[in-house]
This record gives C-alpha cells, structure tokens and sequence, in this order.
C-alpha cells in the first residue's frame, strides 16, 4: 500500500526528520485502535510535528499528494473520531509533541496552551498560579486540549462554567490548504463577522487541525461541600436541582444522578468504594457547591441550609455531607465509576444523549420501560449530568450473552431505537462524546436535512477533496440510506 506514496513518504520524512515521522508498526500500533476498543484501522505513518509551521507543511504536502490526514490528540475520544479506516491511504497526525503552554496570564484569567498540552498538566500549571481550568474529565490524564477544542468537550462542569466551546476565547488553527487561521489573542467584543473560531470546535478534525487555544481560567475554588442525597424518583431529583439552583445560585457547580442499579453495580466492581447512605434509594444525587476565597468561609453553612430545606419541602429521603476531601473524593468515585462498573456486567449499548433539561425526567421515566419491553430480557439505566441535560443511557444485555453476536444481533436495533427516541423527544443523539464514525450514518439517518446540507456546504468550501479526517462525522456525499 506505501509504493503509490513512496515518493510522498521520503517528503515527509525530509520535512520532519526522525523524530516527526515513523512507519514503525510497533510504535504505530497503540494508536490504531480507538479507546473503546471499536475501530482499528491502518496508516501510512504517524507524523508528529513539533510547531504549527511543521503542520501547516505536512498539510500542503498531504495536498500536493492527496493523502488523509486524520488528527489525534490523546486518544481518549468515544466515538473513534481520531482512529483511520482500514485502507492505510492517510497519515495519522499526532499532535503530542506540541505541548507547551505558551503563556497564563493570571490577571487576564486566561491560559494559551498548544494543542498537545495534556489536561491534567493544564490543571496543574493553572494552579501553580492560584486559577484553574474549569472542566475535567475521567481521561484527563491523557486527554489533549487540541482533542477537546476540536470535540467540544464537557464533562461534570458544564452546568457552571459550559463546555469547551463557552471556554476558548482564542484559537489558532492549519486549515486544508496548509493556511494558517490565527486568531488566538481575545477581544470581549468583535463585530467583524462570524465567529471564525466557532467552526473548529466541536468539528472532530473535518474542517481544520486545532494547533493552538487560548482558554478562559477562573479562580482557585478555596473551599467545596459535596452532598449525597437520595430521592424517590428522577422527577424529586429534577425538583432537587431546581431547589439547589435556587438556593446555591452560581456556587453549584455539580448535579449529577444514578439510579439505585448503577450504585449497587459499583459497589460490586470497586472494593472500597462504600455506599454513602444507610438505605437504598429509588434515585441518588451527587452535588458540589463551590466557593474561592471570598465565600469559603459561610459555604458550608450555605449548604446545610439548603439541604435542611430540601427536606422540609419533601424533596429529599436522606442525605449526607462529605466530612472530609477523602469522603468527597469517594462519592465522586462513585460516580466516575458507574460507566467501568456497567461494562465489568456484560455487553451494554452505551449511548450518550441529551433532551431538553426540564424534559429529562419524562423521557427516563418513558424509554427504560419502553427499551425493556421491546428487547426482552434487557436492562436499560440512564445515569450522568441531570444539570445540562446529558444523561448515559445504557442498554445493558441479557446475562450470559455474548458480546460480539449480541452487539451484532441485537445491539444496533436497540441504539437505532433509542436514537429514534430521543429524536422525537427533539434530542441529540451525541451530546458530549461527539459523532466521529461511530454515529455518522446515524446522524445522516436523523439529522435536520437543513443543518446537514449547511455542514456539507462549509466541508465543501474548506475541504473539498475530504483530506481531513475522512469518514467522520460528516461526508460530501451523504451514505445511502439504511433499512
């Protein structure tokens, strides 16, 4: 497969030099397989540029010779959006070695980080300057700030502070034909036109390759109350963040919920995790309230006021308020553990999906019966960020099955179901994770032929010849439809 592209591998090979491109296949092979494990696919290389110059070259040259490019950050995405296809005709791009934070500028509240700056580490530089970054994820241990921009990341922050999309104030991006888009110093107001930046967020790579953010920092929480509590129903729940909207105002910045299920599937898969109230309830409530110095000394107070109140109003069975950082850390454990939890009992259609907020509890209280009865012997479940909308909803198999026949069998008639679902409820079927390849021919299926047509349109102009990112989220051509 390489002699057609021999001539254009020596290129880039003279372009980069050693440590920008190999064709080993050891070295290739971690980064063929996305992080669930779904899509495997082949590359001509993996080139790693060291500077937006070095990719805004590899881009022409990818041009002149008409090879995919298929960006990847850390490799922690959800919907194989940075995984190539099986033909071994692209160059997977990675863009970990650009991995400086070119300046915090602490009175600004903002950070300019290269697109290679792994999360964990931006966390960190952020605190060193008495700030932080406000939005976190299970896999911020690898997970890219290039790969966040670019999938408009969100996490168990949004209902506070938005998703990357509300966070990137400046961004620098190569498009298609190896221009570079510079536009990372940020102004509060500018009226000259679109919002250029807008385009490449949440884009997966389709439209330009993310080298560089400028991102909003806010300050040091200097104190936090983490509260469990158990509720009847996910309605109550739904009533309890209204109460705590209410009562907490801009220091909530947490709400998330799991049904009695998914607690006990944890408490089954992590020794040491222990289940925070006495009883069993039909529902349960993660919350945090945060302060930074100016309210951390009332805050606690604040919270065990509001909690008194859920009680009195009926909303609540039981609560608890972490005493410690170490009981606050196990509740949220709880919680990030649930997904590892459900997948540790079987085979499980895992779907990532959002309805209007005020709607969530109605179409939970609709769709697990409704999956349950129409694919007998299953267990549907529906976990995660009541706050903005976005729960997990996860089909889980009957038990004993098998997870290749049943996924084949049964599994794409169970995501196609609830995909329909959600739809009709005027939801998305990709709220945080992205559409990648994984949900494409989904999104073509049940997307507004409107807003499918505008994205093609834009694809067209930017990209005509499809180099970027081939096969993910959306194609010039729309796929033919699908019984």
């Amino acid at each position: 497969m390489t002699a057609p592209f021999s001539a254009f591998l020596d290129e880039a090979a003279a372009l980069l030099g050693p440590r920008g491109l190999t064709r080993d296949a050891d070295l290739l092979a971690p980064w063929l397989t996305d992080w669930r494990g779904r899509f495997t696919g082949a590359a001509l290389a993996l080139a790693s540029p060291a500077s937006t110059a070095e990719v805004a070259a590899l881009v022409r040259l990818c041009r002149a010779h008409g090879v995919g490019i298929v960006p990847q950050g850390g490799n922690s995405g959800m919907s194989g959006g940075a995984t190539p296809d099986g033909s071994g005709t692209a160059i997977l791009l990675s863009l970990r070695r650009m991995n400086a934070i070119r300046a915090i500028d602490p009175a600004a509240r903002q950070a300019t980080c290269e697109a290679g700056v792994v999360l964990q580490v931006l966390h960190e530089a952020a605190e060193a300057q008495g700030l932080r970054f406000p939005l976190t994820l299970g896999g911020k241990g690898s997970a890219t700030v290039g790969g966040l921009v670019s999938t408009n990341a969100g996490g168990t922050q949004v209902l506070r502070h938005g998703s990357m999309r509300a966070l990137v104030m400046g961004l620098e991006a190569v498009l298609p034909d190896g221009t570079v888009y510079s536009a990372l110093t940020p102004l509060k107001k500018d009226n000259r036109g679109f919002d250029l930046k807008q385009l490449f967020i949440g884009s997966e790579g389709t439209l330009g390759i993310v080298t560089a953010a400028t991102l909003r920092l806010v300050p040091q929480v200097a104190e936090r109350v983490v509260i469990w509590a158990g509720v009847p129903s996910i309605t109550a729940a739904r009533a309890l963040l209204l109460h705590c909207e209410a009562a907490a105002g801009d220091a909530l910045e947490g709400f998330e919920v799991l049904p009695q299920s998914c607690l006990e599937a944890v408490l089954g898969h992590v020794p040491t995790a222990r289940a925070p109230l006495a009883d069993p309830h039909a529902w349960h409530a993660l919350i945090e309230v945060v302060a930074d110095a100016v309210g951390a000394a009332s805050l606690r107070e604040r919270a065990e006021a509001m909690i008194a109140a859920a009680f009195e109003a009926g909303l609540v069975a039981d609560a608890t308020l972490a005493a410690s950082e170490a009981q606050a850390e196990a509740m949220w454990l709880i919680r990030e553990s649930v997904a590892p939890a459900e997948r540790a009992k079987g085979p499980a259609m895992q779907h990532d999906i959002s309805v209007p907020v005020e709607r969530m509890p109605a179409f939970l209280d609709m769709a697990v019966p409704t999956i349950e009865a129409e694919f007998p012997g299953t267990h549907a479940v529906g976990f995660g960020h009541l706050g903005d909308g976005n729960i997990h909803f996860h089909v889980i198999a009957p038990p004993g099955a098998v997870r290749a026949e049943w996924e084949a069998r049964e599994g794409k008639a169970i995501s196609r179901r609830v995909h329909d679902l959600v739809s009709e409820w005027h939801g998305s079927i990709s709220a945080e994770h992205g559409i990648g390849q994984l949900k494409r021919d989904e999104l073509e299926r049940l997307g507004d032929p409107a807003a499918l047509a505008l994205m093609r349109a834009v694809k067209a102009a930017l990209d005509p010849g499809e180099l970027l990112n081939p096969g993910k989220l959306v194609a010039l051509a729309p796929s033919p439809a699908k019984p």
